[in-house]
């Protein structure tokens, strides 16, 4: 049976891809360019989470859709969308 750690918690980051740089498999959108629940600018991703969770337009996203580091979120050919397009990252946090 796998060890599930007692209290988990998430934190929530938003943006829209006009944030984002890099074109093709480099599209990546930088911590910074986010925001959390607050309404407060992002320094940058948490360094150690369970699992997270990309939200594109309101759709959650497959596991193939992006990777992270604690500086930025890489989507490969996310320079396609519409600037204006919104993306939530949730980071469930133990």
């Amino acid at each position: 049976m796998p060890i599930v750690t007692p209290y988990q918690n998430s934190l929530r980051f938003a943006s829209t891809f006009g944030a984002g740089t890099g074109t093709g498999a480099t599209f990546a959108i930088a911590a910074t360019a986010f925001t959390d629940d607050g309404g407060t600018a992002a320094t940058a991703f948490p360094g150690s989470f369970n699992y997270y969770n990309l939200y594109i337009n309101g759709i959650l996203q497959t596991a193939d859709t992006s990777t992270v580091t604690t500086t930025a979120i890489t989507i490969p050919g996310g320079d396609v969308l519409s600037d204006g397009t919104p993306l939530v990252v949730q980071f469930v946090v133990s």
